[in-house]
């Protein structure tokens, strides 16, 4: 069938905004937004970077805004999924889990979060961010225990060694990040010689680096 110039035209158009579409869709499922605007929304610096915040005014952050307990709630809820990098979805699981564990649910669902494959590469000082961290762990450049892992929500138990694949070990960024770490954890030890990392014990609810009120998000599941 001979298309005229309209149809090439509606069909070349329809392509477009799909690809629009599907590429805001992308971003979303990710929490590919831009960091620093996420930061100002939330109203605290989720991705520790010391300029995350220097924007902030009370115009364009939470700074000095009420709001109902139901979106203090929520807010405090987005805040650690950001934190993480994590989806709703998966958020959700980790929270009912620790529900469903018995007392106290709040320690127990931030240690699942923090023993997350991508947070520990994060927090051993191998990425410089958790969506650095995240994509080193999806490009298979690390192993855990001697074998190749490349899911991000994969739990790191304690004792486990994270450590690099031969062939990553003399990348340039890997390298940089090693000799300028953001973490000093008492939880985790680092070998930068050896370019590994391991988990020595659970990490106990003061030590986490996030400022969070994790009873507000039990409330929020709990209604």
């Amino acid at each position: 069938m001979k298309m005229t110039f309209i149809d090439v035209f509606v069909m070349l158009y329809s392509i477009h905004n799909k690809l629009i579409i599907t590429s805001q869709e992308d971003n979303m499922a990710k929490m590919m937004g831009p960091r620093f605007k996420m930061c100002r929304s939330l109203g605290i610096n989720v991705v520790g970077h010391p300029k995350a915040m220097d924007r902030a005014t009370s115009t364009n952050s939470r700074a000095g805004k009420k709001l109902s307990d139901y979106g203090t709630q929520l807010l405090e809820k987005q805040r650690l999924r950001a934190y993480y990098g994590v989806l709703e979805k998966q958020f959700a699981k980790y929270v009912n889990k620790a529900l469903s564990a018995g007392s106290n649910p709040g320690p127990i669902f931030l240690s699942s979060l923090e023993r997350r494959f991508d947070n520990m590469v994060y927090r051993m000082g191998f990425a410089r961010s958790i969506r650095q961290a995240r994509q080193m762990v999806n490009h298979g450049h690390f192993l855990v225990n001697g074998k190749k892992v490349d899911r991000p929500s994969y739990s790191i138990k304690v004792g486990d060694v994270i450590s690099l694949r031969e062939k990553s070990r003399d990348l340039s960024i890997i390298k940089d990040n090693l000799e300028n770490p953001s973490f000093d954890l008492p939880y985790i030890q680092v070998d930068v010689e050896k370019r590994e990392g391991t988990l020595i014990r659970m990490p106990e609810r003061s030590e986490l680096p996030i400022e969070i009120n994790e009873q507000l998000i039990i409330e929020y599941y709990s209604r």
